[in-house]
């Protein structure tokens, strides 16, 4: 074999790929967001079973930009999901990671047909022709949005914290007493999702202090993914 020549380039060297720091910040960005989106969408679109139509037309603005920011709290929360995952380093178990993974990728999903359904309520509502035919498609729309919201994607919600809750109670990468919250938290959502939209805020919460843990703990976390380093 003829040796390389003077003028062939050396391979570049390869690196591993790691997140960047600034992903830790995904959790507080969606915490924001999301709730920002959750308050404007149940303070300005009543939840009761009124007929009346209204509202569409008086709260389009505020409805219009919860709709528009859904799609920034699907990218943060892709993100902050990916900054969990890195977090349980060598740790990682299949069939935790399956559930954890479905069920928020099930939340989000629920998130954005709640929020398609609510841009759709205020883009058709100018071009009605029939009142009370359009009257009945605004009260089939809201309690589409609002049963995706409370019965579907809360209760996802309550899964991907149980399931993120047993992770850190078995390898340790979290506090014990946050675990034990998550748990309380997801039952309560479990229980009672459908009886108020406001009850929603308990997750964006919840992923805001699950943010600034893992903020403050970004040197611990790093360890998990040398072996030895922790026993």
């Amino acid at each position: 074999m003829s040796p390389p020549s003077q003028h062939e380039k050396p391979a570049r060297a390869l690196r591993q790929l790691s997140a960047p720091r600034a992903a830790g910040l995904a959790g507080v960005v969606f915490a924001v967001l999301f709730a920002t989106v959750l308050i404007l969408i149940r303070t300005r679109m009543p939840e009761g079973g009124q007929d009346s139509t209204d509202w569409v037309e008086s709260q389009r603005s505020a409805i219009t930009t919860a709709t528009a920011l859904m799609p920034f709290v699907g990218i943060s929360f892709l993100w902050f999901t990916g900054v969990v995952r890195d977090g349980f380093g060598r740790y990682e178990d299949r069939f935790f990671l399956s559930v954890f993974l479905g069920s928020g990728l099930l939340f989000l999903a629920m998130m954005f047909v709640a929020t398609a359904v609510a841009a759709g309520l205020v883009a058709s509502h100018s071009g009605a022709t029939d009142p009370g035919a359009h009257a009945e498609l605004m009260n089939f729309g809201k309690r589409v949005m609002l049963s995706a919201t409370k019965t579907y994607a809360l209760r996802m919600a309550a899964v991907f914290m149980i399931t993120l809750a047993t992770i850190w109670l078995k390898t340790r990468v979290m506090p014990r007493w946050l675990a034990v919250m998550s748990y309380l938290l997801a039952v309560g959502l479990l229980i009672a999702a459908d009886t108020s939209m406001w009850l929603a805020l308990a997750f964006p919460a919840w992923v805001l202090v699950v943010s600034g843990l893992i903020l403050a703990r970004s040197g611990l976390l790093a360890q998990l993914h040398t072996p030895g380093a922790i026993d």
